[in-house]
């Protein structure tokens, strides 16, 4: 099945371990650096990847070094970036993530070429070609937020297309404004702040039920070491957080994303799909970025035995 990726890219620039930045022209040594695909359609991507699947990611980069890094970084993974622009006049999207020993991610970060993304820069029948459709971060993509993208998804899904949403940002007016994404999908995974900030509920299982009002069919919120929250009309189901021992919550949510739409991918409920997503956000939270220790679908559903 191939998997279409929308939306946000980013290059991620990462070092742990980082227990303070030093004042004046001091310098700080770390364990370890690295350079990684990010951004919910792009980190989303490479994970599905390196699970198995076929993978296209549409998205706005700049015509920079940092984006000709990110499409090497992102075709050595098996993504296919025919859908990713390349924009002049604007630079590639980037973050610097200092790593805390806890695994906390302060982050530094570039909006760059991903406000430039719109409805244009999906090659026509693609989302109705492909098995999945994922949009990850509309909220910092917003000229996707357009009548002639939600016809595309519409078109899609009626193709028998599904199609699966994840947010960027908790900043509360970039995710109001996302809300109008919610009838054109079926599966919804945010995380415990954006459900809060799009419902007013602090107790996320109220705000799946919100959310679930708004069209989709299914609400996934993640809580981060808690686990998720899995809602349908037939109820609500968590599911509790693998243990393992956490070096970097980066890409955690994308990797969800990944293992979610991997088990549908395969056949499996969303229930399931969504331990497979549990599964992946444990394999990465071992590692530093995105991408970490992901080296295929059997290793990580070897966490669930």
């Amino acid at each position: 099945m191939t998997v279409v990726t929308v939306g946000a890219h980013i290059l991620d620039v990462l070092a742990r371990p980082v227990r303070g930045i030093p004042d004046g022209q001091g310098s700080v040594v770390v364990d370890e650096i690295r350079v990684t695909a990010a951004g919910a359609a792009a980190g989303t991507a490479v994970a599905l990847a390196r699970l198995g699947n076929d993978v296209i990611s549409v998205g706005a980069i700049g015509d920079d070094d940092l984006g000709d890094l990110l499409v090497a970084i992102m075709t050595r993974n098996g993504v296919d970036v025919r859908g990713l622009v390349r924009r002049t006049a604007d630079p590639t999207s980037a973050s610097v993530l200092p790593i805390r020993p806890d695994g906390g991610r302060p982050s530094i970060h570039l909006p760059g070429a991903n406000l430039t993304l719109t409805a244009g820069s999906v090659g026509p029948g693609l989302l109705g070609a492909a098995g999945v459709v994922h949009v990850g971060g509309p909220d910092v993509t917003a000229g996707l937020n357009d009548p002639a993208f939600f016809a595309m998804l519409a078109a899609a899904r009626e193709s028998g297309t599904v199609v699966t949403l994840d947010l960027l940002s908790n900043l509360p007016d970039l995710l109001q404004s996302a809300a109008s994404f919610l009838p054109h999908v079926d599966h919804f995974l945010p995380n415990e702040e954006q459900a809060a900030a799009m419902t007013g509920e602090d107790d996320p299982e109220k705000a799946a039920r919100a959310l679930l009002a708004r069209g989709p069919s299914t609400v996934v919120v993640t809580l981060g070491g808690e686990g998720s929250i899995v809602a349908t009309a037939a109820g609500a189901h968590r599911l509790p957080a693998l243990p393992v021992e956490v070096v970097d919550t980066t890409g955690c949510g994308d990797a969800y994303c990944a293992g979610f739409i991997t088990g549908l991918a395969h056949g499996r409920d969303v229930l399931e799909s969504a331990r497979w997503g549990t599964a992946a956000a444990a394999t990465v939270a071992q590692g530093l970025g995105s991408d970490a220790c992901l080296t295929g679908l059997d290793a990580v559903l070897a966490l669930l035995n």
